[in-house]
């Protein structure tokens, strides 16, 4: 597992290119769910505005959101467990069903090597996630 530093430098959330706009922004919103649970740290200081009004504090370093094909992201999966980074995965199973329970049941019938993704996270040091994803373009 990854071994946090007081503060991650760098958090990249990568999504099936092929996917439809609609999917590839659920990806990425349970992804980044996921990642705020693991990494509270990640959360910056509640916002003010100028009429005294609280605002959620939201993520200072920002998460970059970028494409790859299905067939990359696993790649870039085993990459970024090699590099020590933090991951958080989304299998493609979890976008077949509605019911966790059978998303649950789907993903322990398949390998790690073998499991598609809709989409991977990469949370961790900066330079070492961006030679990983230094190819990759922003989703669009």
């Amino acid at each position: 597992m990854y071994e946090l530093k007081k503060t991650a430098e760098r958090c990249v959330i990568v999504v099936d290119s092929e996917l439809a706009v609609g999917r590839a922004a659920n990806a990425a919103a349970v992804i980044a769910l996921t990642i705020g649970q693991r990494h509270p740290e990640l959360v910056g200081p509640t916002l003010i505005d100028a009429s005294g009004h609280e605002h959620p504090g939201l993520i200072p370093i920002g998460i970059t959101v970028l494409a790859a094909s299905q067939s990359t992201l696993a790649d870039i999966r085993s990459k970024g467990l090699e590099a020590r980074c933090d991951i958080v995965d989304f299998p493609v199973q979890g976008q077949q069903t509605t019911h966790y329970a059978a998303f649950v049941e789907a993903v322990a019938q398949i390998s790690s090597e073998e499991m598609e993704y809709v989409g991977i996270a990469l949370i961790g040091e900066r330079k070492v996630i961006s030679k990983i994803v230094a190819n990759l373009a922003l989703l669009k």
